[in-house]
């Protein structure tokens, strides 16, 4: 029997096919979201609630919708806790409040969910993990718990981890350890089908121990496992692999950098060209944006979140193919202000790797979720060879279900050189499309992606742009 203590404790997608499996037996190789038949991704709020920042998604299997509503039932109750709490006015880091997710198995007969919540009030970052079930056959959405035979072998499974946390030392608190469906929501299986437990943080130990797991041999944990989590076993095994920062850099190494087909056939220092730029996807509604976009023969920037990237890489070739931008939104939308400097690259780098593995482009564009950044986030984008780019133009499209205030407030707004800022997750921004389109286009707009607002003067990798009227670019435009 083994156990881990560790921040992170997760295995990813990874070319290297082969690679054996890995020594700690607490890492879950999770599956790769594109290959799942029917699987998008949905958004509670993209936004903030009453002044907080928040970002939660999670999957949606069309073949699926017990599990789908399931998990939906989850982040709402979660987000609602976090809403209901006082904070003190202007607390710094601000609020915040992420769900990000990833497929702990996938198999013609089960589906396994790992959402994990993080949040901060104000005063350092805590994560829940919460796995959800879908027995295929029975057509069950189920908790980790019900992956056991019965309530006795949860009070096994109990004893056999409680063992093992005595082993910790003083930074793990074995006795507060119960046989209770509520501490054992987050099962899954690692590669060689021995059981995972991982808790949440300060649930059985301090918070600086980070992620506390326990893995439990296969031999022991089959017997207590009911008909779900014999499938679910079943469908985790499989050889394990693993991608470091390193091998995602190396993979982006021989790629071209991202760009527009049709760069290069707009001047703007002559011309009205307006930047409509679209995060947080791609969604449910990315491929319906591009049908109008395309109708329109405009082009847009697409900030894409690592995650979604992952989950729908046809739609990023959809947007590569037919003239747009893709950039990086990070992986899961935090806060890059509030991370230190490994996680901050972790967020980048992984967004940039699954962006590319979509694409084969590498993206040189990316924007900080609310449009945050600091001197660390412009360091490292600068070392990753990004420029930062925000926005002059906000839609407010994440607080307004109103395609024409949306609409009638973004074309009120624009200038020559705008950056407009939208969402291509919500279902009232994409109705908005054709009015703000038809309404620019008449009063002499060109669409355009980002870069071209600036010429042939390459944007610097580091920088951070909010518009193409900024002084310096005017002058840069006026002595070209």
């Amino acid at each position: 029997m083994a156990a881990m203590l560790a921040g992170c404790g997760v295995a990813t997608a990874s070319p290297h096919a082969n690679s054996p499996i890995p020594s700690e037996p607490t890492l879950i190789n999770y599956v790769d979201p594109s290959m799942v038949q029917g699987l998008s991704t949905r958004s509670l709020n993209a936004g903030e609630a009453r002044g907080r920042r928040v970002h939660a998604t999670y999957p949606a299997i069309a073949d699926a919708p017990r599990l789908t509503e399931k998990l939906r039932k989850t982040v709402t109750r979660s987000l609602n806790r976090f809403t209901w709490h006082d904070v003190p006015a202007n607390a710094l880091p601000n609020p915040e409040f992420n769900v990000d997710w990833q497929l702990a198995a996938a198999s013609p007969e089960v589906l396994g969910v790992r959402l994990r919540i993080g949040q901060s009030m104000g005063s350092g970052w805590s994560e829940s993990r919460t796995t959800v079930w879908y027995d295929r056959a029975s057509r069950r959405a189920l908790e980790s718990p019900g992956l056991l035979r019965d309530v006795a072998a949860l009070t096994t499974l109990a004893g056999i981890v409680r063992s093992e946390l005595a082993l910790r030392g003083p930074l793990v608190n074995p006795n507060a350890l119960r046989p209770e469906p509520s501490m054992f929501d987050s099962i899954g299986f690692n590669p060689r089908g021995d059981l995972v437990v991982e808790f949440d943080d300060k649930q059985v130990g301090l918070g600086v121990a980070g992620r506390v797991a326990v893995a439990v041999p296969s031999a022991t944990a089959t017997p207590l496992l009911s008909a779900t989590g014999l499938r679910a076993q079943r469908a985790s095994v499989r050889t394990a692999t693993l991608t470091s920062q390193e091998d995602m850099l190396a993979a982006s190494m021989d790629k071209p950098v991202a760009h527009s087909s049709m760069a290069g056939t707009v001047d703007c220092a002559k011309a009205r060209c307006v930047a409509l730029t679209y995060e947080d996807g791609p969604g449910p509604e990315t491929g319906r944006l591009l049908d109008i976009l395309g109708a329109y023969k405009a082009r847009a920037t697409f900030f894409s979140l690592g995650s979604n990237a992952s989950a729908r890489p046809e739609l990023l070739r959809r947007m590569r193919d037919e003239g747009h931008l893709v950039a990086n939104h990070t992986w899961s939308h935090r806060d890059l202000s509030a991370l230190p400097s490994a996680m901050l690259v972790d967020q980048l780098t992984r967004a940039q790797h699954a962006i590319t593995q979509a694409i084969g482009q590498v993206p040189t564009l990316m924007r900080p979720p609310y449009g945050v950044t600091d001197e660390q986030v412009a360091s490292v984008s600068r070392r990753l060879g990004m420029s930062v780019v925000r926005w002059s133009v906000d839609a407010e499209d994440k607080r307004d279900s109103d395609p024409r205030a949306i609409a009638r407030r973004t074309v009120a707004r624009v200038k020559p050189g705008s950056i407009v800022l939208m969402r291509d997750f919500h279902h009232a921004t994409v109705d908005a499309a054709p009015a703000i389109l038809r309404e620019l286009t008449a009063k002499g707009y060109t669409f355009v992606t980002v870069p071209e607002l600036y010429g042939p003067r390459a944007m610097e990798p580091g920088r951070t742009y909010d518009s193409g009227t900024m002084p310096d670019v005017l002058e840069k435009q006026s002595l070209s």
